[in-house]
């Protein structure tokens, strides 16, 4: 079985080459909101209905006359923009500001609406119709809105594309990182992903803001985001389904053709009779399974259950950490734009270091071990940055740029310790869940009232949460070079002889090549 699992393993890695356009595809709508922002927060209006000039006095509602004298009542209609390096966003275009800012604000609720919605449907389409279409179906909405939001754009259709962004965003970044995964064997999997989204996802962070710029407008930047994700629809017909989703839905004749084409590709000759050798094993063991199990039948299983909703609090937490650590940030005179590329910029060592930890230490000993290190950090900065301390700007930085690289590292790592630890029947679904639930997170974690009652109040809170999870973690079994379980019952039986206090690092270490051939699969590539 190791023949199909190496082919596999080549047929992944051509796909890096697309995971800057993928992770690119992801952020970018991200990035055109963040760049909306950022224009909102680095532009004066200033008025140009002739009205006169002069200082402005002091508490002057911004939406009124910016240079007025006592004796002008008057009220602009309209503004000139000083815009940052020149680029002109979709808030100066549409004068969305004073009294029509509301529109924005309710164009962000529906961008939310969409992504608790879509998030959810599109990981259940990816465990019913497969990830390679849905993946597809996820760009072309891309693409679609993008060029569409170029050409015509009034408040309905703009609801409606914000809805749609929303709908498919997650989805251009969740089921790719599924397909890598499931394509490559254990030994490969946190060096592949961490890559991927270490490097090429990290230089598309870094870069997008300054195209923006370039561009000069939103218009011509929104153009220029979707011409690379035209190519992604081409992926239905060049990259194969998922051996472990097809195998996992009974679709062995499929299975079968798809392995033939991720073999020709890497120029493999593979005997028929080893196909029908793997085929059968996936059916023996496959007897007693169900055809069609839901993310409902999930929670009948106890340790699955259990699992799912140790996951589900930990990422509860993880948006709480990073607006905590984002305040830290809050310096003024700092463009957003500059911002937004050095919060991009803790990818990469956050990815460096999932690699060197998951694969050393394991995965269940790394998750607790970052999470302790969370607890410590926000503990620490609370003190060191409380009132009393001196917050220069440098320092609040440099604490910023720490805090991130512990979230990103954080996030990274223990998505890919949830999709191994989920059966591939309802990895969708169960991704999709948790990340609507950590979407959710992000919209009510509001630290800035509990600072009213105590400044150090949520360093407080955020510390005995993030151990709390760090002990739950130890309720997880090891998947540490584990074949992937396809089936809720493989799921169920994943580390059942394990105790909390097992850990792989403190086992004998094998070979690469030992550990692959003992842990070969008994249904699934």
């Amino acid at each position: 079985m190791r023949r199909f699992q190496s082919a596999a393993d080549n047929h992944a890695a051509s796909l890096f080459s697309d995971q800057f356009t993928i992770g690119h595809a992801y952020r970018i709508a991200l990035d055109n909101e963040y760049c909306t922002k950022a224009l909102r927060l680095s532009i004066t209006p200033r008025c140009a209905d002739g009205l006169d000039s002069g200082p402005p006095p002091p508490n002057v509602d911004k939406c009124k006359p910016f240079y007025s004298n006592s004796s002008n009542s008057g009220t602009c209609n309209k503004y000139h923009y000083e815009s940052y390096m020149g680029y002109q966003g979709f808030v100066s275009e549409m004068n969305w500001i004073c009294d029509e800012k509301w529109k924005l604000k309710k164009g962000d609720t529906m961008f939310y609406t969409g992504n608790i919605i879509g998030t959810l449907l599109m990981g259940y389409l990816a465990d019913r119709l497969g990830r390679v279409p849905i993946l597809v179906f996820a760009n072309v909405i891309t693409i679609l809105g993008n060029f569409l939001t170029i050409f015509g754009m009034n408040l309905e259709v703009f609801y409606i594309f914000r809805f749609l962004m929303g709908f498919v965003v997650n989805s251009n970044f969740l089921i790719i990182r599924i397909l890598i995964l499931e394509y490559m064997r254990p030994s490969l999997r946190t060096v592949c992903l961490n890559i991927s989204y270490g490097f090429f996802s990290c230089l598309g962070l870094v870069i997008t803001p300054w195209i923006a710029i370039l561009t000069g407008s939103w218009r011509r930047f929104m153009l220029l985001d979707a011409l690379p994700i035209i190519v992604v629809p081409f992926f239905y017909y060049f990259v194969p389904e998922s051996v472990q989703w097809l195998i996992s839905r009974q679709k062995y004749d499929k299975a079968i053709e798809s392995l033939r084409r991720v073999a020709k590709m890497n120029g493999r000759q593979i005997n028929d009779s080893e196909f029908e050798e793997f085929i059968e094993d996936c059916k023996l063991s496959q007897q007693n399974t169900k055809t069609n199990p839901n993310l409902l039948h999930l929670f009948r299983t106890p340790r699955l259950r259990r699992t799912f909703l140790i996951i589900i609090f930990e990422f509860l937490v993880f948006p709480f950490y990073a607006n905590v650590v984002a305040h830290y940030m809050d310096i003024p005179g700092i463009s957003p734009f500059v911002r937004f590329s050095q919060a991009a910029i803790r990818n990469l060592p956050a990815s460096l270091a999932a690699i060197i930890l998951q694969d050393r230490i394991g995965r269940k000993a790394s998750a607790f071990t970052i999470l302790l290190l969370m607890c410590i950090f926000i503990m620490v900065t609370g003190v060191v940055l409380s009132p009393a301390a001196k917050r220069s700007p440098r320092v609040l930085f440099t604490f910023y740029i720490i805090g991130g690289i512990f979230y990103k590292l954080g996030v990274n790592s223990n998505i890919q310790y949830n999709l191994e630890l989920i059966p591939t029947c309802v990895r969708g679904q169960a991704l999709g869940a948790i990340s609507t639930i950590s979407f959710a997170g992000i919209l009510y974690s509001d630290f800035a009232n509990m600072r009213k009652i105590f400044f150090l109040l949520p360093e407080i809170i955020l510390g005995v949460l993030t151990l709390l999870v760090a002990g739950l973690l130890l309720l997880l079994p090891e998947t540490l070079n584990r074949t992937l379980p396809c089936s809720l019952e493989d799921g169920e039986q994943l580390g059942i002889d394990e105790h909390w206090y097992t850990f792989s690092c403190m086992e004998k270490r094998k070979q690469p090549e030992e550990l692959d051939s003992s842990l070969a699969p008994r249904n699934g590539i």
